[in-house]
């Protein structure tokens, strides 16, 4: 903390970081208090006995969501900053659901490749919360199934927002990767 006024000093030197510096904290602050609002809903559901053992799987549905829409989020960003200018969309995004899952164009491919990494990625979590013995909740298999469909529907959830979000925020002339992102995690957060 004793260092933070350092830091601020040589990254203001730098023209890029200072935008960042000046422009960068909206998009945290508004971010954490969306992830605010998911904590206070997080915290009602592990109060009730019946869900006290869920708390264990909230950062790994969390995390892994926010992490492979945090991927897509980038990819587009950096699809925008290569072929075009901030402010003027390279192409016409339709935000139509199977345009962003189903079309041939790079991102939705993509999206396709994150969306099917879920359920493996999830699997080998629980079965690493559940050799650490980790929660009050019984591994059964509707619990596994309902917990695969939620994480399922939460990046789908969260790669159709990312396309419709990053263009929208290019077209503003935003830089997507610092102010997409944070509202992408939160949500999945909220989620």
């Amino acid at each position: 903390l004793l260092l933070i006024p350092a830091w601020i000093v040589i990254a203001r030197r730098s023209p890029a970081t200072r935008q960042v510096l000046q422009s960068g904290w909206y998009p945290v602050i508004l971010a954490m208090s969306i992830s605010s609002i998911g904590g206070l809903i997080l915290d009602m559901t592990v109060s009730d006995p019946d869900y006290e053992g869920m708390a264990v799987f909230t950062p790994v549905i969390n995390g892994a969501g926010g992490n492979l829409v945090a991927v897509q989020a980038s990819r587009m960003s950096t699809f925008l900053h290569y072929w075009s200018a901030p402010g003027d969309l390279p192409l016409k995004l339709t935000g139509n659901c199977l345009d962003v899952f189903c079309s041939s164009a790079v991102n939705s491919k993509s999206a396709r490749v994150l969306v099917i990494l879920v359920v493996p990625s999830h699997l080998f979590f629980l079965y690493i919360v559940h050799l650490m013995q980790g929660g009050h909740t019984a591994m059964t298999p509707t619990f596994i199934i309902s917990y695969l469909c939620a994480a399922v529907l939460q990046v789908l959830i969260l790669l159709y927002v990312a396309s419709l979000m990053v263009p929208w925020l290019w077209r503003r002339g935003l830089d997507p990767d610092n102010f997409s992102i944070p509202y992408l995690t939160a949500l999945g957060d909220l989620l």
